[in-house]
């Protein structure tokens, strides 16, 4: 078993283009609180609005962490859409 990553640090950026502004700002306005909450012991989040985008900044120590951050960003954003979908 390998004690060590390679890796020092993980980044990446992720955008995420939406149907139009609206859709962007309200998925935004509903997944900002649990990027602001969520626990950042190995990985931080940023997210900002960019007009019909989300733009999703992660910064990870290893890759296991970067790849829980992903998975919580996605989720987010997936369910966030699915609700305003059903509310439509």
């Amino acid at each position: 078993m390998i004690d060590e990553s390679p890796l020092e640090s993980v980044k990446s950026n992720i955008a995420i283009e939406f149907e139009n502004n609206n859709q962007a700002k309200i998925v935004y306005e509903s997944i900002i609180l649990e990027f602001d909450t969520a626990p950042d012991f190995r990985s931080s989040m940023d997210i900002k609005l960019d007009d019909s985008k989300i733009i999703i900044d992660i910064h990870a120590e290893d890759s296991t962490s970067f790849r829980a951050s992903v998975n919580s960003a996605i989720k987010w954003v997936k369910l966030a859409l699915e609700i305003n979908n059903l509310t439509n």
